[in-house]
C-alpha cells in the first residue's frame, strides 16, 4: 500500500524541521526587506511558469486548508516568512532559499516533493525566479511579515538573572548586629540569619595561615613564617600574609593554573595525530607572568581574544620588543583538533566550533556550541548566533592549513628589523656555503687529477688532508665565518598565535554540515547579549577586536559575574553558582546573587584587578571560619551552600606534587620554559603509543608537559583538570589507586627521604626534637605527646628489623624516611581547613 501523496511530503517537512532548525530568523531578523516592485514581464514569468508550478506541487501541502510545518506556500508572506524551518525563499539568493535547496535533492533528508524530484528545466525555472527577486503579486504588500511561531522573545529573555545588567546591590544590616566593615559579610550574614544558620567561629592562627598560604601559592608556609604570624599580634597580622602572599612570585604559578584550566591548556593535540606543542609553554607563562603583574582581568581577556589587534598599552610594561599580547592568542589555537580530517572545510569549521565553545564557557559560562546544528534548546541562543560569532573565527587565521596532517599558526617573535637582519646574515651564510662547496669540488677536481684518476672517481675518504696548504687555509676560514653567521642569526622564536585572516560573513550550516549551507550571518554576538546593535565591523577586519571590546563593555553582564563566581569557588571550594562554566537554564542559579553582583561591581570598579577582590574576600571573617561543624545547620545546609563554615578541601595534584617538593627540601624554584624535547610539528607519540615525554623534574608542577591522551599518573590520579574542555572548578574523588601512588610512588618515596635527611641534618643526635619539626613543616602544627611517642616507638622499632636487610645502606635514614612517609600520606598533609 502506498503512501499518500500529502502524508509522504509531511514526513519529509518533518525531516526538514528535524534538519533545518538552523535557519530560523532570529527576533531582530524577523522583517523581510520589501523587495522592489516587480515589472509586468516579471509577473507575467511568475503567473506563467511559476505558480502553475507551485499548485501543481506544493500547495496541496502547503496551502490555506493544510500548512505542514506551518509553512504557507500560496502567499508571498508566507514565503519569506516560511513555516517551522524557516524562510522558503530568500529574494535573490539561490544557496539561502529552502525551497531551492529542498527541490534539488542536495541532501539525502531533504528531498521535495518527496514523490519525485522535479524536471531540470522546473527547477531551472523555481532557480530564475528567485534570481530575479521573487517576483509575486504580492509582493508590495509583503513588507511587514509576522515573525514565526516560537521565536525568541528577547526582552522576556533578558530577565533572566545571568543576562540581567549589573547593579550594585545596597549592602544590608545584619539584624542584631553592627554594621559589618566588610561588606563581603553583611550579605553573608544576613543570608545566614535569613537560612536560620549559625556562622562558624574563627579559624585559629595556624589554620588560617596554612589555608592562605596554599590558597595563594600552592605550596605550605615554612615553620619560619609560621613562627612570624604567631608573633605578630597587631590587627593588620594577617593583611601583611595577604600582601605578602599576593607579591610572590610563586603565586602566578598558582593561579595561572586555574586559568589554565578553564582555557584546556595542554602541550599536545591529542585526538587522532597527538601533536606536539612545543611553544606552548610561551602561552602558559604569559599566564603566570599576567597574574603576578594583576594585569587587569579586561585587558588580559582582550589579549587572548584581540592581543595582536590591540594598541601597545604602556601602563602594563608593552614597550617595544614585549610580545605578550601576540602570545596571548595562543589561547584559540591550543585546542585539541583533528588534524588527519580529510576535508579540509570540515576541519576547519571543527576548529572553529571548538573555539567556540572555549570562548563562550571560559569567558561568557554558555554554552553556545550547542547551537552549532540548531537553535539553543534550553538558551536563547539561535543557530544564526552561533554562525555569527563562527564567522569572526573563520576571518582569523588559526592553522597554516587544512592539509593533512594540519599545522597551527604561529607567529615570529621578532621586530622588522630583527628579521631583516636574520634574512640577511642566513643569505650570506648561504652564500658562504655555496663557496666552501665550489671550493671543496674545485680541490677534489684538482686532487683527482693529480693522482691520475679519471674526474668521475670518488674522492679518497682523506682527500682534504691532502689539499694544498692554502687550500686548507681557505677553507678553515670559510668554515669559520659560516659558523659565526650561524650563531649570530639563530632561529627567531615563534609562538602559537593568530593573525587576521580573509574577513567574510559565514553561512548557517544546515544540521552543522558545510555541505548544505543556508543564509549569511553578519559576524556579531549573540542577540540575547547585545544591547546595544550590531557590532560595526569593517569588511576587512575579522570583527576580533570588537569582540574583545564588547566582552568587558558594560553592557555584557556575563564576563564579570563569570569571572568573579569562580575566582569564589577557588577560594572557598564550592562557587555562589556551582556550575561555573555554565550560567544557562540547566545551570544552577547563584545562591546568593546580590554578592555575587556586589562582587562583579567590585571587580570593575576597582580596575579589573584579581588582586584587589581576592585580598577583599580573604579579609572577611566568611574567609576565615573555620570548618567546625555546627549540628544544627548541618540539618538545614548539609552541603554548606550558605558558606556557615570553611569546606575541608583536598589538595589539587599539583598543590600535592609542589608540596611535597617543597616540605622535602627538593623543590626547585627556578622558572621553566620548554617542556617537549621534540621539533617542531612532531608527534608526542605516533602509532607506536609509545610516549618519550619526560617528567623527571622538580620544578613547579605548572612546568610540567600536559599530554593530551596519555596525562602524567601524578596528575590524573588526582583530579587533573581535563585538558580538552573549560574547567571552571574541579571535581574530587577518592579511590584506592591514590592510597597506593601514596605508598609507593617515586614522589612519595622522594619527597620522604629527603624530608628525613632535612630532619636528620637539623637534629642529628636529638630524635625526640625531630617529630615536632616534621609536624610543623609538613602539617603546619605541633604534635600532640601520643603523637611524638607514637612516631618515636615506630621509627625505634623499624630501624633493627631494615639492619638485616643488606640492600639498605642506611637504615637509620630509610627508618626515619618511613616515618616521615606515613605524615606525608595522611589525611591531613593532603587536606586544607
Amino acid at each position: 500500500m502506498s503512501t499518500p501523496r500529502c502524508y509522504r511530503r509531511s514526513l519529509c517537512w518533518i525531516a526538514l524541521l528535524w534538519i533545518l532548525p538552523t535557519l530560523r530568523l532570529s527576533p531582530c531578523e524577523s522583517r523581510a526587506a520589501e523587495p522592489p516592485a516587480p515589472s509586468s514581464d516579471d509577473l507575467k514569468f511568475f503567473e506563467a511558469k511559476i505558480r502553475p508550478l507551485l499548485v501543481s506541487k506544493c500547495i496541496d501541502c502547503h496551502g490555506e486548508d493544510t500548512q505542514e510545518s506551518a509553512l504557507r506556500l500560496d502567499t508571498y508572506a508566507g514565503m519569506l516568512g516560511g513555516g517551522t524551518s524557516g524562510p522558503a525563499i530568500v529574494p535573490g539568493s539561490l544557496d539561502e532559499s529552502l525551497l531551492l535547496t529542498a527541490v534539488s535533492f542536495k541532501h539525502e533528508l531533504l528531498q521535495m516533493p518527496p514523490d519525485g524530484k522535479l524536471a531540470d528545466d522546473e527547477i531551472q525555472l523555481l532557480r530564475q525566479w528567485v534570481e530575479k527577486g521573487a517576483p509575486h503579486p504580492e509582493s508590495g504588500d509583503a513588507g511587514s511579515i509576522t515573525p514565526r511561531r516560537g521565536a525568541i522573545d528577547l526582552e522576556e529573555a533578558r530577565k533572566y538573572w545571568a543576562f540581567q545588567p549589573i547593579v550594585r546591590p545596597e549592602v544590608p544590616e545584619v539584624e542584631g548586629q553592627p554594621a559589618k566593615p566588610n561588606p563581603i559579610d553583611a550579605f553573608t550574614f544576613s543570608h545566614l540569619q535569613k537560612q536560620g544558620l549559625t556562622p562558624s567561629a574563627a579559624a585559629d592562627k595556624r589554620t588560617l595561615l596554612r589555608r592562605a598560604t596554599l590558597d595563594l601559592i600552592g605550596l605550605p608556609p615554612t615553620p619560619e613564617e609560621i613562627a612570624a604570624f604567631l608573633a605578630d599580634e597587631t590587627p593588620s597580622a594577617f593583611e601583611h600574609v595577604i600582601d605578602r602572599l599576593l607579591s610572590s612570585r610563586r603565586y602566578g604559578e598558582r593561579w595561572g593554573r586555574h586559568w589554565l584550566d578553564v582555557v584546556r591548556y595542554a602541550d599536545s593535540n591529542g585526538l587522532d595525530e597527538n601533536q606536539g606543542f612545543v611553544d606552548a609553554w610561551r602561552y602558559r607563562n604569559y599566564v603566570i607572568d599576567a597574574m603576578n603583574a594583576d594585569k587587569p582581568y579586561d585587558r588580559f581577556l582582550q589579549e587572548q581574544v584581540a592581543g595582536d589587534l590591540l594598541e601597545k598599552d604602556e601602563r602594563h610594561g608593552e614597550a617595544s620588543g614585549d610580545y605578550s599580547a601576540v602570545i596571548a592568542t595562543g589561547f584559540l589555537t591550543l585546542g585539541p583538533k583533528v588534524l588527519a580530517e580529510k576535508d579540509p572545510v570540515k576541519m576547519e569549521m571543527d576548529i572553529i566550533d571548538e573555539q567556540i565553545d572555549t570562548f563562550s564557557q571560559a569567558f561568557l559560562g554558555m554554552t553556545i556550541a550547542c547551537a552549532r546544528c540548531h537553535d539553543h534548546k534550553f538558551d536563547p541562543i539561535y543557530t544564526a548566533d552561533y554562525y555569527a560569532l563562527a564567522g569572526i573565527f573563520k576571518s582569523t587565521k588559526s592553522m597554516q592549513n587544512y592539509t593533512v596532517i594540519a599545522k597551527y599558526n604561529e607567529r615570529t617573535l621578532a621586530t622588522d628589523e630583527e628579521i631583516k637582519r636574520k634574512t640577511e646574515l642566513d643569505a650570506q651564510r648561504k652564500a658562504k656555503e655555496t663557496e666552501l662547496a665550489a671550493q671543496v669540488k674545485a680541490a677534489n677536481a684538482a686532487l683527482l687529477k693529480e693522482i691520475g684518476a679519471a674526474a668521475d672517481s670518488a674522492v679518497p675518504a682523506d682527500a682534504e688532508q691532502k689539499y694544498p696548504e692554502e687550500t686548507k687555509t681557505q677553507l678553515a676560514k670559510l668554515r669559520k665565518e659560516i659558523a659565526q653567521l650561524t650563531a649570530d642569526a639563530p632561529e627567531l622564536p615563534t609562538a602559537m598565535a593568530v593573525e587576521e585572516g580573509t574577513a567574510a560573513d559565514t553561512q548557517i550550516h544546515v544540521r552543522g554540515s558545510h555541505l548544505m549551507l543556508g543564509r549569511s550571518v553578519e559576524r556579531g554576538v549573540p542577540a540575547v547579549m547585545n544591547r546595544s546593535g550590531a557590532l560595526k565591523i569593517g569588511e576587512s577586519e575579522s570583527g576580533r577586536l570588537q569582540l574583545a571590546r564588547w566582552l568587558t563593555s558594560e553592557e555584557n553582564p556575563l564576563t564579570a559575574r563569570v569571572a568573579v563566581n569562580r575566582i569564589w569557588g577557588w577560594h572557598f571550594g564550592e562557587a555562589l553558582a556551582p556550575t561555573t562554566d555554565n550560567f544557562g537554564r540547566l545551570g544552577e542559579a547563584p545562591t546568593q546573587p546580590e554578592l555575587l553582583d556586589w562582587l562583579a561591581v567590585e571587580l570593575r570598579e576597582n580596575g579589573w584587578s584579581i588582586k584587589k577582590l581576592q585580598k577583599q574576600i580573604m579579609l572577611s571573617e566568611t574567609y576565615q571560619f573555620s570548618s567546625q561543624a555546627i549540628a544544627e545547620n548541618e540539618q538545614l545546609d548539609p552541603e554548606n551552600k550558605a558558606h556557615w563554615r570553611a569546606n575541608v578541601q583536598r589538595l589539587d595534584a599539583e598543590s600535592l606534587r609542589d608540596s611535597l617538593l617543597a616540605v622535602s627540601g627538593l623543590l626547585d624554584t627556578s622558572r621553566g620554559e620548554s617542556v617537549l624535547d621534540l621539533p617542531k610539528w612532531k608527534l608526542v607519540f605516533d602509532h607506536t603509543s609509545k610516549d618519550a615525554t619526560t617528567y623527571d623534574t622538580f620544578r613547579r608542577s605548572i612546568y610540567l608537559p600536559v599530554i593530551r591522551n596519555n596525562m602524567y599518573d601524578g596528575f590524573s590520579l588526582f583530579d587533573f583538570a581535563t585538558a580538552d574542555v573549560t574547567t571552571g572548578s574541579r571535581g574530587t574523588s577518592t579511590v584506592a589507586p591514590q592510597a597506593l601512588y601514596a605508598m609507593n610512588s617515586e614522589l612519595f618515596l622522594s619527597a620522604s627521604e629527603g624530608l628525613a635527611k632535612r630532619l636528620i641534618e637539623e637534629f642529628p643526635s636529638d630524635a625526640e626534637a625531630r617529630v615536632p619539626r616534621l609536624y610543623e613543616i609538613a602539617l603546619g602544627r605541633l604534635p600532640q605527646p601520643h603523637e611524638v611517642e607514637r612516631l618515636l616507638k615506630y621509627a625505634s622499632q623499624l630501624e633493627p628489623l631494615l639492619q638485616t636487610d643488606a640492600k639498605i645502606e642506611d637504615p637509620h635514614l630509610a627508618a626515619w624516611s618511613a616515618v616521615c612517609q606515613s605524615v606525608l600520606a595522611s589525611n591531613e598533609f593532603s587536606y586544607v581547613e
